[in-house]
């Protein structure tokens, strides 16, 4: 297996704060291109102060859509996250692997919620 390569999410950002999903599709960007090159990926979030779950969707879970699951282990690491955004991380991933088991069911359920269900 190749040496992996260290993706540092505040250098991509360009600061601590990880908000918006604009950076995290950045990071997302990165990081599939790396696992379609079957290059292993070191996600470091070192100096990261703030972190929300509508980065973590753009950057990591979206991935899930593209890539299986244990493609995804296999190929991607993360480190120096603090416990509590690895419990944000965790709740990230579970939900877009439920979304995108089935994510045409996703959205109509969420359609009919908003009272969109005539799209």
């Amino acid at each position: 297996m190749k040496t992996p390569v260290i993706v540092r999410i505040f250098d991509i950002v360009g600061g601590p704060l990880c908000v918006s999903a604009e950076d995290g599709q950045r990071v997302h960007d990165k990081i599939a291109a790396l696992i379609r090159d079957d290059q292993p990926v070191i996600l470091s979030f070192e100096r990261v102060e703030t972190l929300i779950s509508a980065f973590l969707n753009a950057a990591i879970g979206q991935l899930y859509g593209e890539f299986p699951e244990d493609r995804i282990r296999e190929m991607v690491t993360v480190q120096d996250m603090d416990a509590e955004d690895m419990a944000v991380l965790k709740v990230v991933i579970e939900n877009a692997k439920k979304y995108f088991s089935n994510p045409k069911a996703f959205d109509e359920a969420w359609r009919e919620e908003m009272g969109n269900d005539n799209e």
